[in-house]
C-alpha cells in the first residue's frame, strides 16, 4: 500500500467523507488515491486558500474533521489563511502537503521549503499556524503519525494540524508496512465538581440578593451544541442571555430572555442587561476585540466574572475572573444547572428591554437598498435550520444587528483572524458537510471580488450555496475608519463587474436587484431552485451600521472618543 493510499484509507476509517485541495505534482499520488476512494469525495478548488476555508466550513457546525491538501511550496503556503482561521475559531482541520525529497533538501530543488540554504522553513511556518505540524520521514510511521495528528486536532480546544509528506516517500516502489485504521479516542473536557459547586454558590447568592445575573454566550457554546442545556438554564432561573456575534442563536433570539448581541455593533438592550448585572456568566467566550468594545480594561469593573472555556489559556488572558472553569460548554452548563437547582435560589422574572432595532425606521431611497432592510429581509426569509455566514465588513454588522435567529439556525463571522473572503469559500464546505441545510452567505463586494471565482467549484460539484453581495463599490469599514480617525479617505473606491451576469456565465443562477421587492423575489427563487446562486444587491452607500464604542451606549462612547483624542493632541 502506497503512502497516500494508506493516508486516504486511514481518513476513511476516521469518518472523513470530503477532502478539499489544489492540484500539483507533489500530491499527484494523493489525488489518484482520492479518486479511487469509495467514501471520500474530493473537491478540487481553483486556489488552495479556498480549500483551507472550505475545510473550516466543513468542520464549523459538524465537529467533524475538515481535510485540505496542497502541493509543496507555494501551493502549501496558500493554506495558511484557512489554517489560521481554524486555529483562532477552534475547527478540527487536517492539512496535508507535499515536501521536497529528503535527500534534496537545501540543494536547489524546485519548491524546496526545508529552511536550508535560503529556502523558506515550511515546518516552522505550519507549526506557527497549527496545533502541531509533522514531517513524515519513515513510511513505517505513516499510520501512527496520522492517528496522532487526528487525535490532536480533536483534543481539548479543537484546531488544525498538518502533515508534510516528502516526495521520495511517494515513489511507485515505496510501500507502507503494517497499515492500521485510525483510532479516534478523545476524552471530553469535563468540569471540575468543586469549581461547579463554587460557581453555583456565587450564582445562588446573587439571585437571592437581587444583584442581577446575566449570561454571555460565545461560539464555544454553539460548537459544543449547548443549545438545549442553555435554554433550560436560563428558563429555569430566569436569567437574561446576551451573545457575542458568533453566539447568536444559542437560544431563539425572539425568546423573552434573549437580550441581544453584546458587541460594538450590538443591541442597546444587551448593553442595558450588562450594565444592570452584578454577575456575568461567560460561556465559550474568548473576549475578542469587537466583543469587548476594543479590549476595554475596565469592562468588568464592579462585576463578578465567571468564565467557562474549554481552553485554560483563554481564561484570564484579559479579564481576571472570580471563578474559572475549564470545560466543554455543554457539560459545564448542565453541571451548573444541576448544582444550582439543589440550592433552590429564588427566581424573579427579569425585565428584558425590547428589540431596539424594531423601533428604528429605515429610510428608503430609489435605486438603492438600505443594507439594514436587506439584512432584515434575509432574516425574515431564512429557512428553518439555515446557516447564515458573514465575511468581514460592514455587512457583518448589519446582519448581526437585524437578523433574529430561530431555534436550529446558525450565524457565523470569520472569527478573530477575520479574513475577508473566508466564508465566500467556506460556505461550500459547510453545505457539503450538511447538505440538508440551506447555506446563505452575506458578503461585501470586496470580499466576493477576492474569491468569487470559486463559484465554478460550486457549479462543477453541484453545491447550492446562495451568495448575497452587499454591493456599494467601496471598502466601507476601511473608509469609515479613515474618516473617523483622519478626517479623510483614500483608495477605498473601486469598480465592479456585473456579478449576476458573471454567475450566469459560470452556469450558476444570477440576479441583480435594486429594490427590496426585487431582492425578496430573487431570494425566493434561489431557495426554490436549489442551485448555486449569486444575488447582486445594490445597497445605499450613505448607510452606516449601528455602532457603539462603549458598553455605556452610543453617546457616552462618542464623548469618550472625543476626550481621548483631546488628550492625545
Amino acid at each position: 500500500m502506497k503512502v497516500y493510499e494508506a493516508i486516504v484509507k486511514g481518513l476513511e476509517s476516521a469518518g472523513v467523507d470530503t477532502a478539499f485541495g489544489g492540484n500539483g505534482e507533489n500530491v499527484a499520488s494523493l489525488m489518484l488515491a482520492l479518486e479511487r476512494s469509495r467514501t471520500i469525495r474530493p473537491i478540487m478548488t481553483r486556489h488552495e486558500q479556498a480549500a483551507s476555508f472550505m475545510a473550516c466550513g466543513y468542520a464549523m457546525y459538524t465537529g467533524r474533521l475538515g481535510v485540505c491538501f496542497a502541493t509543496v511550496g507555494p501551493g502549501a503556503f496558500n493554506l495558511f489563511s484557512g489554517l489560521a482561521v481554524a486555529l483562532s475559531d477552534s475547527y478540527p482541520v487536517l492539512a496535508i502537503t507535499g515536501f521536497v525529497s529528503l535527500d534534496w533538501r537545501g540543494r536547489g530543488a524546485v519548491n524546496d521549503t526545508s529552511g536550508l540554504n535560503r529556502t523558506p522553513d515550511s515546518h516552522a511556518m505550519f507549526s506557527a499556524t497549527t496545533k502541531k505540524s509533522y514531517l513524515l520521514t519513515d513510511l513505517a510511521d505513516t499510520c501512527d503519525l496520522l492517528e496522532e495528528a487526528v487525535n490532536v486536532a480533536y483534543e481539548g480546544r479543537p484546531g488544525p494540524v498538518h502533515i508534510h509528506v516528502p516526495q521520495n516517500l511517494t515513489a511507485p516502489g515505496a510501500d507502507v508496512p503494517g497499515y492500521h485504521d485510525v483510532r479516534v479516542d478523545v476524552a471530553p473536557v469535563r468540569p471540575d465538581p468543586e469549581q461547579v459547586e463554587a460557581i453555583a454558590g456565587t450564582l445562588a447568592d446573587a439571585l437571592r440578593d437581587g444583584r442581577g445575573v446575566v449570561v454571555l454566550a460565545g461560539f464555544g457554546a454553539i460548537r459544543s451544541h449547548a443549545e438545549e442545556a442553555m435554554l433550560r438554564f436560563v428558563e429555569r432561573f430566569q436569567i437574561p442571555l446576551m451573545t457575542t456575534l458568533d453566539g447568536k442563536g444559542i437560544i431563539p433570539e425572539t425568546h423573552p430572555l434573549a437580550a441581544g448581541v453584546f458587541a460594538e455593533s450590538g443591541h442597546a438592550r444587551a448593553r442595558k442587561a450588562f450594565r444592570e448585572a452584578g454577575v456575568v456568566l461567560a460561556v465559550g467566550n474568548s473576549f475578542s476585540q469587537h466583543a469587548t468594545f476594543g479590549l476595554r480594561e475596565d469592562l468588568f469593573d464592579g462585576k463578578e466574572l465567571i468564565h467557562v472555556n474549554i481552553a485554560a489559556g483563554e481564561i484570564g488572558k484579559m479579564y481576571a475572573p472570580r471563578h474559572r472553569l475549564v470545560s466543554d460548554a455543554r457539560l459545564a452548563v448542565e453541571a451548573i444547572t444541576e448544582a444550582l437547582e439543589r440550592r433552590s435560589p429564588p427566581v424573579r422574572p427579569p425585565h428584558v428591554a425590547g428589540r431596539d432595532h424594531e423601533r428604528r425606521r429605515l429610510l428608503r431611497l430609489p435605486g438603492r437598498i438600505h443594507p439594514g432592510e436587506l439584512a432584515r429581509a434575509i432574516g425574515r426569509m431564512l429557512p428553518e435550520r439555515a446557516i447564515l455566514l458573514a465575511d468581514a465588513g460592514a455587512h457583518l454588522a448589519w446582519l448581526g444587528y437585524y437578523v433574529d435567529l430561530e431555534s436550529g439556525q446558525n450565524f457565523r463571522k470569520t472569527g478573530s483572524f477575520g479574513p475577508m473572503s473566508g466564508h465566500v469559500n467556506g460556505a461550500i464546505g459547510a453545505k457539503l458537510a450538511q447538505p440538508d441545510r440551506t447555506v446563505v452567505v452575506g458578503c461585501g463586494d470586496g470580499c466576493y471580488s477576492m474569491a468569487g471565482f470559486e463559484l465554478m467549484t460550486a457549479v462543477e460539484n453541484d453545491v447550492p450555496v446562495i451568495w448575497v453581495i452587499f454591493n456599494d463599490f467601496e471598502y466601507k469599514i476601511v473608509k469609515l475608519y479613515q474618516l473617523a480617525t483622519y478626517g479623510e479617505s483614500a483608495l477605498v473606491d473601486f469598480r465592479n463587474p456585473d456579478f449576476a451576469a458573471y454567475a450566469r456565465l459560470c452556469g450558476a443562477d444570477g440576479h441583480r436587484v435594486e429594490t427590496i421587492e426585487q431582492f425578496e423575489e430573487a431570494f425566493r427563487a434561489a431557495l426554490a431552485a436549489n442551485r448555486p446562486t449569486v444575488i447582486d444587491a445594490m445597497i445605499a452607500r450613505w448607510a452606516v451600521p449601528h455602532y457603539s464604542p462603549s458598553p455605556a451606549g452610543v453617546i457616552p462612547g462618542i464623548w469618550e472618543t472625543i476626550e481621548d483624542r483631546l488628550r492625545h493632541q
